[in-house]
């Protein structure tokens, strides 16, 4: 059991005396005060020191149990003393999940790094939404967002009943503040916050910004190895949860609260990061990319990308992901008799890349970290004609790639539909398509026809 001592306000990311529990989906249990949590059952008469007895659950109380989760949370107050929801509107209303009226478009998207609004935004107001599918009200479909945010949620946290957020930090480190404790998540790491978990993210610098996944259907897990074998990507023990720790602080909070596809607010007198002691399966947790072991080809050919996947959301159709995260991360290319980049491709599943750091293999210039690219069912895609030309030039020797970068994709089985605003950035690409441009056709001796 771990013990953490409670915090007297909102932790602002020093980072230095976080404790994490650590294994993925694991049955877990922490207290900040020796003893706050019943041992022999989960809603006793009367909790130690008067706590109230919580359940969180993220699937339904009759799903198998190794699918199962939930999570008891022992905290000062009932999460449901709070006054009447009212819609809420950010400043830009830039963030959506009813994708009905957004656009399927074909073409090959590129966006340069997106940047702040300019003026103080915390995480919720500066959420951005590029392009989604499906729906959260019948919790099937996912959203992609990205976040430019300069300024803390001072007395507002925010909660997801659509589904699960994977959040990706692109510049700088992220201090999240959740009712099962405290995450610092920065640059090269992930933070999964997980459907109706109430959290506040902060910067721990000036200013923050990056990208994040949500699913409307299920949780992520680890994917299957297959003929992999028993290890190999991510290791299970490497994810982190956090331990407990709470604040007792009356204040005028907050709470808003994503519900399908909808912001609502309501207020409360106290901070709603009050819990004391948890446990079960159900936990906000983080990981650390350095730590993904990628497999490669040791003979010939380039493997398909499916073998970089860190999380996966499966779909009711074994092998087809809702969404899979993938990252691109330094390895050794060895195979001979290869090209070594991605090779050019047209693929039923969608892929939306960002990279965190570096320059990523596949293009020699204009993917940029921050920014974004976005390849829908079908529509082909590949190397630009400088990457072409110089890999087909090089010599065969083992090499390193991408010694100082970190890529990423999110690919999802559905067809991503594009807001309207993400189409109109001022920071998208629109000469993206002359990369491909110059290609020089093949020359098929006349002896050979």
């Amino acid at each position: 059991m771990a013990v953490s001592r409670p915090y007297p306000e909102m932790p602002r990311g020093s980072g230095t005396d976080l404790k994490y529990l650590s294994g993925f989906g694991n049955e877990f249990a922490s207290e900040a005060i020796p003893g706050a949590l019943p041992v022999d059952q989960n809603s006793p008469k009367v909790c130690p020191f008067g706590l109230y007895a919580e359940q969180l659950s993220g699937t339904a109380f009759t799903a198998p149990r190794r699918d199962n989760q939930r999570s008891w949370l022992y905290r000062l107050r009932p999460s449901v003393g709070h006054d009447h929801f009212e819609p809420y509107a950010t400043p830009h209303d830039t963030l959506n999940s009813d994708f009905s009226a957004c656009i399927s478009s074909p073409n090959q998207l590129r966006w340069l790094p997106f940047k702040s609004p300019g003026d103080q935004h915390d995480f919720v107001d500066s959420l951005f939404t590029i392009c989604g599918s499906g729906s959260a009200s019948t919790k099937s479909g996912f959203a992609i967002h990205v976040y430019a945010l300069t300024a803390g949620m001072d007395d507002r946290c925010l909660a997801n009943a659509d589904g699960d957020f994977l959040i990706v930090p692109q510049s700088g480190a992220l201090s999240i503040v959740t009712e099962f404790g405290h995450l610092e998540v920065a640059p090269g790491e992930i933070c999964v916050i997980q459907r109706g978990m109430r959290f506040a993210v902060n910067p721990v610098q000036a200013e923050a910004s990056g990208y994040m996944l949500e699913i409307f259907s299920g949780h992520f897990q680890l994917p299957e190895l297959g003929p992999i074998g028993a290890n190999g990507l991510a290791a299970a023990r490497h994810f982190l949860s956090p331990t407990a720790a709470f604040e007792d602080r009356v204040s005028s909070y907050t709470v808003i609260h994503k519900f399908d596809g909808r912001l609502w607010g309501a207020q409360q007198d106290h901070s709603p990061f009050d819990v004391v002691a948890w446990h079960g399966n159900y936990a906000p947790y983080k990981y650390d990319l350095a730590r993904f072991c990628p497999i490669n080809a040791a003979a010939f050919d380039h493997p398909d990308p499916s073998i970089f996947t860190v999380l996966t959301c499966p779909s009711t159709t074994p092998g087809v992901a809702v969404a899979d995260f993938v990252i691109f991360s330094p390895r050794w290319l060895v195979a001979e008799h290869t090209f070594r980049p991605p090779y050019f491709h047209r693929n039923c599943m969608s892929e939306f890349m960002g990279l965190i750091r570096g320059a990523y293999d596949g293009k020699r210039g204009g993917f940029l970290p921050g920014g974004a690219s976005l390849h829908s069912c079908m529509s082909p895609h590949g190397v630009d004609v400088a990457t072409f030309e110089a890999a087909t030039a090089s010599s065969e020797e083992p090499k390193k790639i991408g010694d100082e970068a970190l890529a990423f994709m999110f690919e999802t089985d559905l067809v991503p539909r594009v807001t309207s605003h993400a189409l109109n950035a001022a920071n998208l690409d629109r000469s993206y398509q002359q990369c491909w441009k110059g290609f020089k056709a093949a020359q098929i001796p006349p002896a050979a026809i």
